[in-house]
């Protein structure tokens, strides 16, 4: 008996990415998932959940021997591609960000199950951004000041950088950064 409960334990192999999984807002996202199992089955059943921190997880869609049964709510923004396990998300907004839990279930002389978590960023493209100069005319003549404000209206992890004549600016006696 131990023999055979040991053998089903590690019947059923389920592979996802390992590392955050990066979209981009407003884009289609293909979450990759295999799964093999080295006994015969009968019913193979596939469930997707989605968890946010502090909150429980959402069923997104199920399906049995590839019959999907999606959650009405989300019938239109998430797919299910057979043969595999994986899922489609289009189109990903920043709310989508979380956690995505796939559990496949196998019934044969015995039900195997395995679950794995993949989790999900939503990167925000960086708009144009708008440079501001005070003052506003732009001309200084010899000893003034200019300030020159660089602003963003969305995108996430934005990281600014001053050039001048296609060069790096750095802080000098000339240049202050803040």
């Amino acid at each position: 008996f131990f023999h055979f409960y040991a053998g089903i334990c590690s019947a059923l192999k389920l592979t996802v990415p390992s590392h955050t999984i990066h979209g981009i807002e407003g884009q289609p996202l293909h979450l990759s998932v295999d799964y093999n199992f080295n006994a015969t089955a009968s019913e193979i059943q596939i469930i997707w959940l989605f968890e946010r921190s502090q909150s429980n997880p959402k069923y997104l869609l199920g399906s049995v021997n590839q019959r999907v049964v999606p959650d009405l709510e989300y019938q239109h923004k998430f797919t299910l591609i057979p043969p595999n396990a994986s899922l489609r998300i289009d189109p990903l907004h920043l709310s989508d960000e979380g956690n995505y839990i796939v559990k496949v279930n196998v019934r044969g002389n015995g039900t195997i199950a395995a679950s794995q978590k993949i989790q999900v960023a939503v990167d925000v493209p960086v708009t144009k951004p708008a440079v501001h100069t005070e003052p506003s005319s732009g001309v200084v003549e010899y000893v003034g000041n200019i300030t020159l404000k660089c602003t963003v209206d969305r995108g996430t992890r934005v990281a600014y950088q001053w050039m001048k004549n296609g060069k790096r600016l750095h802080a000098g006696p000339n240049y202050t950064f803040s």
